[in-house]
């Protein structure tokens, strides 16, 4: 089966930084509209496509929609811009690279820095710093002012390809998982499910998983599951121990990382329901880094019963991060089938 490249290129090059999700949200509602019972939005601008089920507990499956990029801090004199990040970034990816400043419209910047050629021997061997770089458009201050104020978002601008069976680009931390929780609410359009469903599509989870905190105190979910990228270290020098996931090895399962340890029951019941319905899997350790799954598991009265789909992904939190597009169907096919099955579990301890 192939999956919908050109929705997913979409999702992926729609703008959407923590805090100004605008865009992205409104391309989320337009798919969900007629694939939820409901569909609602809270102050914090956080998504929730609502599928009624036939029991009385709920499921929340969380999927952030902000990619990580910067706000405007400052123009100079000469109009060259200032930044401060939204998201973690390596400073040494943002060489050479372009982003779109979204001020009175859109604007096309280079982030820029001091060139070799003038740089001291000192200079040329230090560890980059993101204090080392400014945005240069190109426009004399007159213009950049009347386009560009300070509090502006900025993102980052690269084009969606495919490679083989892989797909390239940008922010698909986290957009595959806002297109794969988009393609699970389509395979269970028309179908009886065991228990609510409450599909979120949650707000600045790079910069502390905030949507997620809301919206789980919201619903108060009886399960939970994450859904966001993970890193695929299968490249040149990573030890067997250092790859934490491989791309094309099938769709992870959590089992923990930095901010949350998943249900025991909860990984036993998703292992199961792979296995059952033939997809591949790997297990996922992430022993740096969080996801929405901690929001999720935590921010409801008592604790739910939280796990996570995780999807392999190389060079992650740059513009060319890359996924298998069967890890990306493995995924799909492992949620929608979780969620379907989810009363057929013993879930006493």
């Amino acid at each position: 089966m192939s999956i919908n490249t050109a929705l997913l290129k979409k999702i992926c090059t729609t703008p959407g930084a923590p805090g100004f999700e605008k865009e992205i949200r409104n391309l989320v509602l337009e798919e969900v509209k007629d694939l939820a019972d409901e569909v609602e939005i809270d102050n914090m601008g956080n998504v929730y496509a609502i599928k009624r089920g036939v029991g009385d507990k709920r499921i929340m499956v969380g999927a952030h929609m902000d990619e990580i990029g910067f706000i405007v801090t400052h123009i100079d004199d000469n109009g060259f811009i200032r930044f401060h990040t939204l998201g973690g970034f390596d400073p040494k990816t943002l060489t050479a690279q372009r982003v779109i400043i979204h001020g009175k419209e859109d604007l096309i910047g280079v982030m820029a820095s001091k060139p070799i050629h003038v740089m001291t021997a000192e200079e040329r061997n230090k560890v980059a710093k993101l204090q080392d770089y400014f945005i240069d458009t190109g426009l004399p201050v007159e213009e950049v002012k009347k386009l560009v104020t300070i509090g502006d978002s900025i993102t980052r601008e690269r084009e969606f390809i495919e490679m083989g069976k892989c797909v390239n680009g940008k922010s698909l931390d986290n957009r595959l998982a806002v297109f794969i929780l988009i393609e699970t609410l389509k395979n269970l359009k028309g179908k009886e499910i065991p228990f609510d469903l409450y599909g979120v599509f949650t707000v600045q989870e790079e910069v502390g998983i905030r949507g997620a905190n809301v919206s789980a105190m919201r619903i108060n979910p009886d399960f939970g599951f994450g859904l966001d990228t993970t890193i695929a270290f299968d490249l040149p020098g990573a030890a067997e121990h250092e790859k934490i996931t491989k791309l094309g090895e099938g769709t992870a399962i959590k089992l923990l990382d930095s901010a949350t340890i998943c249900d025991y029951r909860m990984v036993k019941y998703m292992k199961q329901t792979a296995d059952k319905y033939k997809i591949k899997w790997q297990p996922e350790i992430l022993t740096a880094g969080g996801t929405d799954t901690a929001g999720i598991q935590r921010m409801t009265e008592g604790g739910s019963i939280a796990g996570a789909v995780s999807i392999p992904t190389r060079h992650l939190h740059q513009v060319i991060e890359m996924a298998h597009k069967d890890d990306i169907q493995g995924s799909i096919d492992l949620l929608t089938n979780c969620i379907a099955d989810i009363d057929t579990f013993d879930w006493n301890f």
